[in-house]
Formats: structure tokens, C-alpha cells, sequence
């Protein structure tokens, strides 16, 4: 039997992770003002920069002081204007734009970098939104090169993590004019969610969720490839990944859940939902399909949760799923639910589990 230890203390990413680069774009993304002079160029090397940045899954987005209907038209002429998820051109302050980005990504701010060729503006935004990294203009052809916007792995769910962003911005316009229970939405949406023992292939992808994953994430655990390899082949832990699909397209790998497994107890270790599932109805499949695996297994089920300031909800979806504390050891919170009150999942959803 392998054994592996997990440490009792929070762990801590080693680095800042960036999903989003917002640009401004006069004398930014191009030499020069728009409404001064529409015949622009861009600056060397940024639609190269633009274009790995979006292969490596680092979204991206504008904030800038312009005519938006003339700085759209000119970001298709460019052939760029695909890359850019809800672009915020206006006369607002930027740090007001850089907000409303993360919150229509549904993304921590500080998940956030802004590069903008005017010092006022980089002041500015430090001094609204400090979480933010600004990066000056005139150093965009080193930003490949910064330790925050190179991930370890490129999978497939980051490959295609704008195109799921526009999947998602697909649904809301369709909600937004769907009229009745919000329930019959969910069940037109055709969603297959599925549960499965996290395989080699899966593991970058969930080494890739534990660094990114913050606000539905109970513990703030993140582990290497090589630590989820090995509870993966370890008699004593479960390490599952669930998926999600519906008809406008794959959400893609969107949860992961660690189980420390001893003989009359087991422990949720780490239980996290990518942030883009919130509004689907799905935050609580994962948690009662493990309710229901305990009770089968006949043991006691504990989790462990670590608030950090922004994964209340997932405190709240162990207590309406009956967990109490047990006991508490600094910042650890150990919780323990009773595992026979597993609930049926929901109807508008089809759930797979593959054992």
C-alpha cells in the first residue's frame, strides 16, 4: 500500500496565477490615437503575444478610454477582436472597467493584469484595485516571458478556455430571455454531469483547478502533478474529477475532490467547482455523491475547510447538506456530515458515475 501524507496546514501557491490580461489599447495595443487617426498599426509582436497568451488559456479583455463602437470596428479590422471577452470601452475610470471584467468573468481580482502606456492610469487602478498586477505598455514583449503567465501544463480545457467563455456568455443571453421557472432553464440546457476516479490523463488538469479555483474551493490545498499521481495510485485516498456538457457545448473538467480514506472514517481532504458552474445548479453533486459513497462504504464522513475570505459558499453547501463542526485547529475546520442524508440529485441534470 502506498502511503501518502497530506500536510494539515493550508498550502500556499508559489506564485500569483493570472486568468485575465485587460489591455488598453491608444498607444498600447497600437502606436497611436484612435480618434486622431483610424489608419493605426499594432505594436510589433502583439497579436503574437495576444494569440499564445489565449493558447496557454489566459483570457483577455480592454479597458480603455475610446468610442467603443469605433475601437470595435477597428479590433476587427485587426482580426482581433475574437480574443477579447466583454471589452470595457468607455470614458469610466479604468479601474471601474477592471473591475466589471472580473466580475463578468466571475474571477478574483486579483487574478488580474492591466497594461496601459499611462502612468496615471497604472496609478490609479493600483491605488482602486491593489490586487491587480499593472504592467507599464512598454514592457508587453517581456510579458511571455513572466513566471505569472506561464502554467505549468497546457490542457485541453485551457486550450479552448475562451471558447467555453463564449459558450457561457451564450447561455446568459438565452437565460436572460427565457421566461419562466428558472428550473425549466436548467433542464432545456440538456446537461450531462459526470463523475469519475481521476485517470493519468486528468492530472494536469486537476493539478490545473487547485491553483486556479479559489471561491469554490473548501480548503485552498493546491498539489502538484506528482502529489495527485500519487493519491491517485494510493490504497488510501479517492481522488475524483467531474465534467460537465450541455447543448451549446463542454464546460469541461469543472471539479475535483480528494478523499482520505481510513476504516471507519473518511475525510474530504479538498473539494472544489470551477466558478463558471455556480449558476447551473450543479455545486452540490459532487458532495452528495460522496454522502453516498460513505454510506455505502458504511463509515463515518468528515471534511476539513479552510475559510480564506471568499469560499463562504462552499461552508454553506457542507451546512445545508447537515455537516457541524467538530472541531476546530487554527484555521482548520474540521467538519462531519451524516452520511445516510445524501439527497437525490437533481432532475434537470443527468448524472454519470463511472466507478
Amino acid at each position: 500500500m502506498l502511503n501518502v501524507s497530506i500536510p494539515e496546514q493550508e498550502k500556499t501557491r508559489s506564485r500569483k496565477t493570472i486568468k485575465c490580461v485587460v489591455w488598453d489599447l491608444d498607444h498600447t495595443l497600437w502606436d497611436g490615437i484612435l480618434l486622431e487617426n483610424e489608419d493605426l498599426r499594432l505594436h510589433e509582436n502583439v497579436a503574437e503575444i495576444i494569440k499564445t497568451l489565449d493558447s496557454r488559456g489566459i483570457l483577455q479583455s480592454i479597458a480603455s478610454k475610446n468610442d467603443a463602437q469605433t475601437a470595435l470596428k477597428k479590433l476587427e479590422q485587426l482580426g482581433l477582436a475574437e480574443y477579447f471577452l466583454y471589452p470595457q470601452i468607455n470614458w469610466n475610470a479604468k479601474s471601474s472597467s477592471v473591475k466589471e471584467i472580473a466580475r463578468s468573468i466571475n474571477i478574483g481580482i486579483d487574478t488580474l493584469a492591466f497594461i496601459d502606456d499611462q502612468q496615471f492610469e497604472l496609478d490609479e487602478v493600483a491605488h482602486e484595485a491593489p490586487e491587480v498586477l499593472c504592467i507599464e505598455a512598454s514592457k508587453r514583449d517581456t510579458l511571455l516571458s513572466l513566471p505569472e503567465m506561464m502554467p505549468r501544463f497546457l490542457t485541453e480545457d485551457s486550450r479552448n478556455r475562451r471558447s467555453m467563455y463564449l459558450s457561457d456568455m451564450q447561455r446568459a443571453e438565452a437565460e436572460k430571455h427565457f421566461v419562466g421557472p428558472t428550473e425549466d432553464f436548467l433542464k432545456g440546457l440538456g446537461m450531462v454531469f459526470t463523475i469519475a476516479p481521476a485517470s493519468l490523463e486528468d492530472l494536469q488538469r486537476t493539478e490545473e483547478l487547485t491553483v486556479r479555483t479559489n471561491q469554490l474551493n473548501t480548503t485552498g490545498y493546491t498539489y502538484s502533478y506528482e502529489e495527485l499521481n500519487a493519491f491517485r495510485l494510493s490504497d488510501r485516498h479517492k481522488l475524483f474529477i467531474a465534467g460537465l456538457d450541455d447543448k451549446y457545448g463542454s464546460y469541461g473538467k469543472i471539479g475535483v475532490a480528494l478523499v482520505e480514506c481510513m476504516d471507519d472514517v473518511w475525510v474530504i481532504k479538498l473539494l472544489l467547482m470551477s466558478c463558471r458552474v455556480m449558476s447551473r445548479g450543479v455545486g452540490t453533486i459532487m458532495l452528495h455523491y460522496l454522502m453516498r459513497q460513505a454510506h455505502q462504504a458504511n463509515v463515518r464522513l468528515q471534511a476539513e475547510f479552510i475559510p480564506n475570505g471568499r469560499n463562504r459558499m462552499m461552508h454553506i453547501t457542507y451546512t445545508f447538506a447537515g455537516f457541524k463542526e467538530l472541531e476546530k485547529r487554527g484555521d482548520l475546520v474540521i467538519l462531519e456530515g451524516d452520511s445516510s442524508r445524501w439527497q437525490p440529485f437533481p432532475s434537470y441534470v443527468k448524472v454519470i458515475c463511472q466507478e
